[in-house]
Parts: structure tokens; sequence; C-alpha cells
């Protein structure tokens, strides 16, 4: 008896195509908005404002979203989550090559190499910022926004660790204060440098200097090994 494959259903098929439109649309409607959130801010943003920028009609939006605040809330979620992954992929990459595992290795380099990489262009700091203004308002994008704050916090926590491991160095806060001080200072310096009108590569300049300073006063420079 010979098998015989079913060909989907018609219905099956304009499902699965009425679906992938419909994430399409919801993924440029939040491409959109994130850009006029970082320009206009969350409040003065419109509706309108968005779709116009997306290409769709308040009929698009509506279907998608219940509302501005909807919207708003898994772009938070969103731009959290790329954040944590551009962490993740970059700690994989030093791993796989053996970047923190190598005699030569620079701790103060790998750290700032790591955060470089989600460290971001001035509308996306705008953005970040929007995002951190609104979840001191707002309790469920204010626990969103923790969570992701402590997933940072732990993945450089263990390029710290490791670091120390490879380099044998002794730093003077347990790794995870030792996260805590980088990214804070890498994210106000981010602010302020966007505050200053720098562009990207004076803004990395002086977040590297900032870094370097933490890094003085952290690592316990009586333990580091002798080039």
């Amino acid at each position: 008896m010979t098998d015989t494959i079913k060909a989907p259903s018609s219905g099956a098929t304009t499902s699965a195509v009425t679906t992938r439109r419909r994430e399409a649309t919801r993924q440029k409607l939040l491409d959109a908005a994130a850009l006029v959130f970082a320009e206009e801010g969350l409040d003065a943003a419109s509706v309108e404002a968005i779709c116009e920028r997306a290409g769709f009609t308040r009929g698009a939006f509506y279907s998608n979203f219940d509302s501005k605040d909807e919207l708003f809330l898994e772009l938070a979620g969103r731009v959290a989550r790329a954040r944590v992954e551009s962490v993740r992929e970059r700690v994989a990459t030093l791993e796989r090559d053996g970047g923190l595992h190598v005699d030569e290795i620079d701790a103060l380099a790998v750290v700032q190499e790591v955060l470089d990489v989600s460290g971001d262009d001035r509308l996306a700091i705008l953005l970040m910022s929007e995002i951190r203004i609104h979840a001191m308002r707002d309790a469920r994008l204010g626990a969103a926004y923790l969570a992701q704050d402590a997933e940072m916090r732990s993945s450089v926590a263990q390029i710290i660790t490791d670091i120390s491991v490879a380099k044998s160095l002794r730093f003077r806060l347990p790794a995870d204060e030792v996260a805590r001080l980088m990214l804070t200072v890498w994210e106000s310096e981010s602010v302020r440098a966007t505050m200053a009108g720098l562009d990207y590569e004076a803004a990395c300049r002086r977040t590297s200097e900032e870094l370097a300073r933490v890094a003085l006063l952290v690592i316990d420079q009586s333990e580091v090994d002798p080039v």
C-alpha cells in the first residue's frame, strides 16, 4: 500500500499566511514606536504618529494593540530581552574563542567589549531612558525592568568571575557588586554623553575612561600578575 502525503488544507495555509502577516505588522508597529517614543517620549507620541511611521492605519494598530500603553509595555520587554541576549551572545563568543582564558587577557578591555555590544546609539539610549522613567510609575513595567537589570548584572558578574579565574585577579568586592558598579557607570555615562551631544565614538571613549577608573578601584593591584 502506497503512503500518500496530504497537502495542507487551503484553510490551514490561509491561517498561516494571516498569522505571519499579523506578526509582521506587529513588528513594524513596534519598530516604528521605538523611534517615535525615543524622539518624542511616551506622553507626546500619538497613535497616529506611530501608524504614519509604520505605514499603517489606526485600524491596523488597534487590531494588534488595545492601547499605546500596551504597545509600550511589549516594546519595553523586547528591548530588555534584546539587551540581555546581546550580553549572553558576546559572552558565549568569548568563551568559544578562548577570549576569557588567555594569558594576555586585559580584564577591563573584555568587560568593556561585552558592555559595548549592548551599548547603544542615541535613539536607543533615549528609548531606554523613557522606559526607565515609566518603569518608576508602572508596577508591571517596573518589575520587568528590574528583572532585566538583574539578568544583565548576573551576565556581567559571570564575565568578571571568569576573568578573575583566567587572569588570577582579585577584586575588592564580590563579582555581583563589581558588575553593579560597572553597569551603573556605563549607563550613567551613556546618558551624559547623549546629553552632551557626543557622537558614538566619543561617547564610547568617555564611557571607557570612566570604567577604567572603576577598575582601578575594584581590582586589587597587589594581586595582578606582572606582564
